[in-house]
């Protein structure tokens, strides 16, 4: 088992309960914390025995699941789990879709949480029961889960309404790699162009949004 577990959170109340869960159920292991997506990384790229991250769904320097592919596309096959407040079913749907491997809600208690992190260290799956969805968005969903790492970077900066010069700035990728990226992604989702592909994942990897 890696020895670490990492903690991105804004809320010092929430880490400390976090870190109250683990410890007590796992003494040995070590808890690191972050209050956003790139210290985390900071902590990624300082650290190779993270064994899982568990992630606040809505951080100041995170928009959608943006930090969630930041974060995927850094740790590789290390699992990462959602934590958050909001129990609403189509965020739910939409971290089993974009390939979280649970979603633990803060308003669990401890022991609930601890028992989730101990599937989750085991390499289990740790969702609340299915919600019904849409035959489109679990087909989307489908569609999506094609997209590599990469490709789900540049779908979430392309929700976030971003061009393509400030995606390659935030991506440090050249225009021509991002162009390339939205070809792959408009087949793997089947549409036909921008708007369509906005429209098509809008609900998956901005779920809270309006409209």
């Amino acid at each position: 088992m890696r020895r670490r577990v990492l903690i991105a959170d804004d809320h010092p109340l929430v880490r400390d309960a976090l870190r109250m869960a683990i410890m007590t159920k796992f003494p040995g292991l070590v808890v690191d914390e972050a209050i956003g997506i790139e210290p985390a990384e900071r902590i990624v790229r300082a650290h190779r025995d993270i064994a899982l991250l568990l992630l606040d769904y809505q951080l100041p320097d995170s928009d959608g699941f943006s930090g969630f592919f930041r974060l995927q596309h850094a740790l590789g096959d290390v699992p990462i789990a959602i934590i958050s407040a909001f129990d609403d079913g189509r965020i739910v749907s939409a971290a089993r879709a974009v390939g979280a491997a649970g979603f633990l809600s803060k308003s669990q208690p401890l022991d609930e949480i601890a028992a989730g992190i101990e599937k989750l260290l085991a390499g289990q799956t740790v969702f609340p029961p299915a919600v019904g969805t849409s035959d489109d968005l679990q087909q989307m969903s489908a569609r999506l889960e094609t997209l590599s790492s990469a490709q789900k970077r540049v779908a979430a900066a392309l929700v976030s309404g971003h061009l393509n010069k400030q995606i390659a700035a935030d991506l440090d990728i050249s225009e021509a790699t991002v162009k390339a990226h939205l070809t792959a992604i408009f087949r793997k989702l089947r549409v036909p162009n921008r708007l369509q592909a906005i429209l098509a994942v809008k609900p998956l990897l901005a779920p809270d949004a309006d409209g």
